[in-house]
């Protein structure tokens, strides 16, 4: 742990914005070294300018594999190119702008000029092709919609990143990826100088450019998945932080539309992000589940001498919006997982339209408290590997009416059981929250202590977690000799524990991690005996006559079924 993790920033520690830009420009690839090559993680290709990972040439060279790419799938309707607040964000943008001008590619971009949330893109792309229409979501024919969105989410402020969502809305299957990240890089070894531009000016008054208010498209639509009217009603004061990110017009024009006690506790946007504190490691990151990088919200709800807090809840996005984080007065900032289970049970038992048969979705490396939440309230339970595109198909059929991940980003369905967004959207956890305590008269901290009787027998330890500096989903998690009981909120929090447990996770890695797993359904009164549905591993001890039965489930799209 840094001697100054959750200390405010001081100069020293603050990137110089110019130097970020003008290496964005200046610095061009050698395609013949790794660590220069255009490389897409599980959410897009990301890298600095000042190491030449991150530079004009791989954006030009991006964005051209992405057009031919979509032109191979017969995608031909509008693109939707959003952007967050990191400084090489805005270059990037101007350059995807030119070379989509260049190809001739319906453009949109936001109509004020502003900043743009991942769930915004997700959410315009989505609508493009059909959601919330009888006929619902379109994924092939004539005149679909697909998007760009340009963030490293909560990486660093000298980071850039670039990430394509194809017609689907969510993140790009591992398919698409490998295909554009070859391309491109067939491009930036010979031939990126050659793809054709449109200088931006001209783009933008061009005929390739349109103009879309996705602030107004996603905040008017807000109220088909949330209960915002219960949370005017109850009064619950909210303070939401953006930290300095993409969300940061949205929580205003939010409160406002929905006349909610809302404050913008921190409106400034700075591409140095001088006011954030520093995370474990020293280093700037807007990551909303880190309580050294959420430190000054947490003092913030600090209860003073008599108990009294500014706000009944309060939130964080990361700089793209799709992740948050949620502090309440009587627990601080709360562990993702325990969030996501409170988030589970209440959806689940509130949410009278969804679909009787929808999933739980959570990936293989979130806490075993999920499995247990799903079992208490009867649902079937469907494990990803880690990468939230997993969830995209479920989440468009409604066949997965929740699907969360670790690192706290998830996304559910509207209330009446169809799409939202297929990509993260930390917007709508963070309102959630509030329609927690609005409906049920509790903060989500005591509601988790109830939630399915699965928390009550955890142990509540404040958060702390370390984040590495690589892509989403991955946390640092020390290993320990010995036996080990699930510990949520611990930092071995989602470590094996015991010879069998090592020996799943082993198992899982030797299948392979691109499938999922699904849990068959638990039937009510199992009593949290999960792990007894799951398959015996050899070696293992087979479960006693007390496990529970119930009916096999079936998982759409490619997985594989190892209960029973």
């Amino acid at each position: 742990m840094h001697p100054r993790a959750g200390q405010p920033a001081q100069p020293e520690d603050l990137i110089d914005v110019d130097e970020v830009v003008s290496a964005y420009y200046d610095l061009v690839p050698d395609p013949a070294v790794p660590a220069q090559k255009v490389v897409f993680g599980t959410s897009g290709h990301r890298g600095s300018s000042l190491d030449t990972a991150f530079n004009e040439a791989h954006i030009v060279a991006t964005t051209a594999a992405i057009v031919e790419y979509r032109r191979s799938q017969g995608t031909d309707g509008p693109l939707y190119l959003g952007r967050d607040t990191h400084a090489l964000s805005e270059p990037a943008w101007r350059t995807a702008v030119e070379v989509l001008a260049g190809a001739g590619v319906t453009t949109a971009v936001d109509a004020r000029g502003a900043y743009t949330p991942t769930p915004a893109v997700s959410h315009s792309i989505l609508l493009a092709n059909g959601a919330g229409t009888e006929a619902g979501v379109r994924t092939s024919g004539p005149g679909l919609a697909d998007g760009i969105v340009v963030t490293p989410s909560h990486n660093p402020p000298r980071d850039g990143g670039f990430k394509y969502n194809p017609p689907t809305g969510g993140p790009a299957a591992r398919e698409a990826t490998t295909w554009i990240a070859n391309r491109a890089n067939e491009l930036l070894a010979s031939g990126w100088q050659d793809v054709p531009r449109v200088p931006v000016p001209e783009a933008l008054d061009g005929p390739h450019v349109v103009k879309h208010d996705y602030l107004e498209t996603y905040v008017a639509d807000l109220e088909s998945v949330i209960d915002l009217e219960a949370i005017r009603k109850a009064g619950v004061r909210i303070g939401a932080d953006p930290l300095g990110g993409a969300s940061v017009d949205y929580w205003g024009a939010i409160g406002e539309r929905y006349g909610l006690e809302l404050t913008v506790v921190n409106p400034e946007v700075d591409p140095a992000w001088h006011f954030m504190t520093l995370d474990w490691d020293g280093k700037i990151r807007m990551d909303c589940s880190s309580p050294n990088a959420m430190a000054s919200l947490r003092s913030t709800m600090t209860p003073d001498a008599e108990g009294r807090t500014p706000y009944d809840v309060a939130t964080g996005n990361d700089a793209d919006s799709d992740r948050h984080g949620i502090v309440t007065p009587d627990g601080g900032l709360m562990n993702p997982n325990h969030f996501l289970a409170v988030a589970i049970e209440y959806l689940f038992t509130h949410r009278p339209g969804w679909p009787a048969d929808a999933a739980v979705g959570k990936t293989l490396v979130s806490s075993s408290l999920i499995d247990r939440v799903a079992a208490a309230i009867g649902r079937t339970l469907i494990e990803v590997p880690v990468g939230f595109k997993h969830f995209v198909p479920g989440l468009l059929d409604g066949s997965i009416g929740f699907g969360g991940e670790e690192s706290a980003g998830a996304s559910f369905l509207r209330k009446d059981g169809t799409v939202w967004t297929t990509d993260k959207d930390g917007i709508i956890l963070a309102l959630l929250a509030s329609e927690i305590i609005a409906v049920t008269g509790k903060s989500p901290l005591p509601a988790a202590r109830g939630t399915g009787g699965a928390l009550r027998r955890q142990r509540l330890r404040p958060h702390r977690r370390r984040r590495l500096q690589g892509g989403e989903g991955q946390a640092r998690r020390p290993g320990r000799r010995g036996r080990d009981r699930h510990r949520a909120g611990r930092p071995g929090d989602h470590r094996p524990a015991g010879r069998c447990a090592r020996q799943r996770g082993r198992h899982r890695r030797a299948q392979g991690h691109h499938r999922g797993r699904l849990v068959r359904r638990a039937p009510l009164g199992h009593g949290g005996r999960l792990q007894d549905l799951r398959r015996v591993l050899p070696g293992c001890r087979p479960p006693g006559p007390g496990a529970g039965g119930g009916q096999e489930g079936s998982l759409r799209g490619p997985g594989r079924l190892t209960a029973g």
